[in-house]
């Protein structure tokens, strides 16, 4: 499938199809839902606290950094569908994979959190 697109037109494309993957990622995806929620939350929380520009774009970066991940796992748990459903330990790996980069994400992003609440508290 050759795309011959180049330039502007190029990058208007890619940004339409980006586009066509958040509504889908928010329209199919639970989790999706639940972590943007609690990202724009979480966003709006850094933003009113009175903290320094490094620690703000910190934990706003811990936060997008796990719906990124989620988005990723999302598109391999639907390419791994879309080839079969019957059960396979290396579609079963792939699937578990991505569910555990998603929860090292959650993770990061709690430390992250913790760590800079801790110290603006003390």
């Amino acid at each position: 499938m050759a795309n011959n697109v180049t330039g502007f037109q190029r990058i208007v494309n890619a940004a339409g199809y980006s586009w066509q993957g958040l509504r889908a990622a928010w329209q199919n995806e639970a989790a999706f839902r639940q972590e943007t929620i609690a990202a724009v939350i979480a966003v709006i929380v850094a933003c009113w606290l009175d903290i320094d520009a490094i620690s703000r774009v910190l934990m706003i970066g811990s936060v997008v950094l796990v719906i990124i991940i989620e988005i990723v796992n999302s598109a391999i748990e639907a390419v791994v569908d879309r080839i079969g459903e019957e059960r396979h330990p290396l579609a079963g790996r792939a699937k578990d994979m991505g569910s555990a980069a998603v929860l090292l994400a959650i993770l990061l992003a709690l430390f992250v959190w913790i760590t800079l609440l801790w110290s603006h508290l003390r």
